[in-house]
């Protein structure tokens, strides 16, 4: 274990029981209820890193800044689950180390000093700072109970421990976290915010930490004479977790005046299937409509009763229907039946439905959330015949955001802390308790789920761009690479000359030519020097020395070294680890080339390359998948199936040249794949890449359906 600043000493046992088994129970429990609402915590914390470094990225004022914000939020996505592992094992070690006090010999336990010792860097002061602020601020808040926590555990433990060795105090809690951010390669401004962060969703609670510690040991009777000491800021903290939302103003909804003549239209080809809900009596009992005012009551009593999305069983809205209707009219002694326009709305929606939970736009995970809208969407349908008609009906607008919005999150686990996800569930289940027949919910609604969306929306086009602009960069890289490759190649090909030569050149100075390309472009001062100092320095080593240029090479060796060292200077390279070279330089500038030992002759190309490239995939140019896959817009959403239980949903953001390599994004923005259009067309051929049609869902589902329907009725 790293230890930072002091230690001290407690007593460690000689017995090999585990340290846990010798803790008593009630303090297992202080350590178990703390883990949950550290866990809590720690997951607010990184729900809010990712919104916090966002807006960091978007205010940074030059390119650098926008890049180290937005590369922190990969790292800590990336690293999230670690981090936390990390921090709750350093906790469970400290409380087991409580357990191993007051027996046999000394163990070295960490206390936390945060004064930044002589001699530390800009950085580490700045820390120590924010960590010396941030545990005055809880000790200044809170330390009346975080006393009173370590007198009980010391009265516990019958070993009097310092605040410091308080597993719950402030600084070892700081410690862990310390701890468990060593893996996150972010610089110092970045750090610096996660300890805000930390401070304000873990530690702020620091007061309902010890108050709920203190009260499961005077429960015990532990020290119960101590004064209790009151939670100023419970109402402050529910105000802030849980602030009051102010309902939207209901907006007017314009009837639609050809409501009733589309809906009669599409009376025509639901005949087909009229007839689907009744209930099961006997043919001789006297039927009675029931009234659609009776059919709502019904299908709100349903809407009680929606299965939980995990739920395995299938919900069957007509099948339910009919159970209510035999019943009712078991009651009542007569068959209770449907009316006929009701009845075609029923089917309508059903078959809605039926095209929206197998459509492939539509992730597995999001199908049983939107399927619990269908008796919502239904009542609406029985209560307003426009929503069968008009796009801009908010209920069909919701119905449509929701499908757009979850049409790119791909198969995962964990989906209860997904934001969308949670999004989502919380409007279904809003309209699923307090939807009965006033239809003001779904403007208020759309308008809320609109903004969510907005907003997640801009963040992935920022970050989508970053994708691009790093892509870009990335190509103009792989070019200059290509291009030092040739020119190393023209000159070195066919050449016999001294291997130290050959190597300097291709591993050190092609790093110098390539820098120079980059930064200054292949017309600069700077390129043309670095090709001339490699020229001269190729010709040094050629040259007899009893020829007249040979005889003055010692005079022109200066300003070639002084050339080489600050060409290699520019490019960072460790003066110490091309001091070999020099001196193998001069002794062969001594030499005649028959004396010398290492000449070689180049014949293989030499390749500088960050990868090796993908392998050319011979297509015919009017192969019809390789057509579709040159058919991709930039903004297609594609799914992915990497294997018999992966599947990945991603969507076109780049298309980058010269060898047209596709750039696809997740949800969130972040680069997930990098084909070229033959893997591609490859992957159209075995089924395993599938295009993902982005329209309204409801209008594509209007469509099928209305399709299918015509096939039915010109089949009788």
């Amino acid at each position: 274990m790293h230890n930072d600043g002091k230690v001290v000493p407690i007593k460690k046992a000689h017995a090999t029981p585990s340290p846990l088994a010798r803790l008593p129970v009630v303090l297992l429990q202080v350590r178990d209820k703390a883990v949950q609402q550290l866990q809590q915590g720690l997951q607010d914390l990184f729900d809010n890193a990712d919104d916090t470094l966002f807006e960091m990225a978007d205010k940074s004022r030059n390119t650098l800044d926008h890049h180290i914000f937005f590369e922190a939020m990969r790292d800590l996505r990336l690293k999230r689950k670690n981090f936390e592992r990390v921090f709750l094992e350093q906790l469970f070690e400290a409380f087991a180390s409580l357990g191993q006090a007051g027996r046999g010999e000394l163990q070295l336990v960490p206390v936390v000093s945060y004064d930044a010792p002589p001699g530390s860097s800009r950085d580490d002061l700045e820390k120590a700072v924010a960590l010396e602020a941030m545990l005055g601020r809880v000790r200044h808040r809170d330390g009346l109970a975080l006393g009173q926590l370590t007198a009980r555990l010391s009265a516990l433990l019958g070993n009097r421990l310092d605040e410091r060795e308080n597993p719950l105090g402030p600084a070892l809690l700081c410690e862990f976290f310390l701890r468990a951010g060593r893996s996150l390669g972010v610089e110092i401004r970045v750090k610096l915010i996660m300890l805000k962060l930390f401070e304000k969703y873990v530690l702020s609670d620091a007061d309902q930490l010890y108050g709920e510690a203190n009260q499961l040991l005077v429960a015990t009777g532990v020290l119960p004479d101590l004064e209790a000491v009151p939670s100023r800021r419970l109402e402050a903290r529910a105000t802030r977790k849980h602030p009051r939302e102010e309902p939207l103003p209901a907006t007017d909804q314009p009837v639609d005046e050809n409501g009733q003549e589309a809906f009669a239209a599409l009376q025509e080809l639901l005949t087909a299937v009229r007839g689907s809900v009744a209930p099961t009596l006997e043919a001789s009992a006297e039927p009675l409509p029931i009234s659609t005012r009776d059919l709502l009551r019904l299908l709100s009593h349903l809407q009680q009763y929606v299965p939980e999305p995990e739920a395995e069983d299938d919900f069957d809205l007509r099948n339910q229907l009919e159970q209510l209707l035999t019943r009712v009219s078991v009651k009542s002694g007569k068959s209770r039946v449907v009316e006929d326009a009701d009845e075609d709305v029923i089917n309508l929606i059903a078959l809605l439905f039926e095209f929206i939970l197998n459509d492939r736009a539509v992730p597995d995970a999001f199908k049983a959330l939107i399927g619990r809208l269908q008796i919502p969407m239904l009542k609406v349908a029985l209560l307003d015949k426009s929503f069968l008609s008009r796009a801009g009906h908010p209920a069909r607008r919701l119905l449509n955001e929701i499908a757009v919005a979850a049409m790119g999150s791909s198969p995962h686990d964990d989906y209860q802390r997904d934001p969308l996800y949670l999004r989502i569930e919380q409007v279904v289940q809003r309209l699923l308790n307090e939807f009965i027949e006033d239809p003001a919910i779904f403007p208020e609604l759309l308008a809320e789920f609109s903004a969510f969306t907005a907003d997640e929306r801009r963040r992935s086009e920022l970050l989508e761009q970053h994708t691009r602009e790093a892509e870009a960069g990335r190509v103009r890289t792989e070019a200059a690479r290509q291009r030092v490759a040739d020119v190393l190649n023209r000159r070195l090909l066919g050449k016999v000359l001294p291997r130290p030569v050959v190597q300097f050149l291709q591993q050190a100075w092609s790093q110098v030519l390539l820098l120079a390309s980059l930064k200054h472009g292949e017309q600069s001062v700077q390129w043309q020097a670095a090709l001339r100092t490699m020229d001269e320095l190729i010709w040094s080593v050629s040259l007899q020395p009893d020829t007249e240029a040979g005889r003055h090479l010692l005079e022109q060796l200066p300003g070639l070294l002084k050339a080489l060292r600050d060409g290699l200077s520019s490019a960072a390279f460790d003066p110490f680890s091309t001091r070999e070279f020099f001196l193998r330089l001069q002794a062969l500038h001594v030499q005649a080339p028959e004396g010398i030992e290492e000449l070689i002759e180049v014949h293989e190309p030499f390749v500088l390359s960050a990868a090796s490239p993908d392998p050319v995939i011979d297509l015919p140019s009017n192969d019809p998948d390789l057509l579709k896959a040159q058919e991709l817009k930039v903004g297609s959403w594609v799914v992915f199936q990497a294997d018999a239980t992966s599947t990945l949903r991603c969507k076109l953001t780049a298309i980058m040249a010269p060898a047209n390599t596709y750039i696809f994004t997740s949800r969130t923005g972040l680069k997930v794949l990098e084909k070229s259009a033959g893997q591609l067309a490859l992957a159209f051929k075995r089924g395993t890449l599938h295009s993902l049609d982005d329209g309204p869902l409801f209008e594509r589902a209007l469509a099928a359906v209305v399709n299918k329907l015509r096939q039915l009725n010109r089949g009788k």
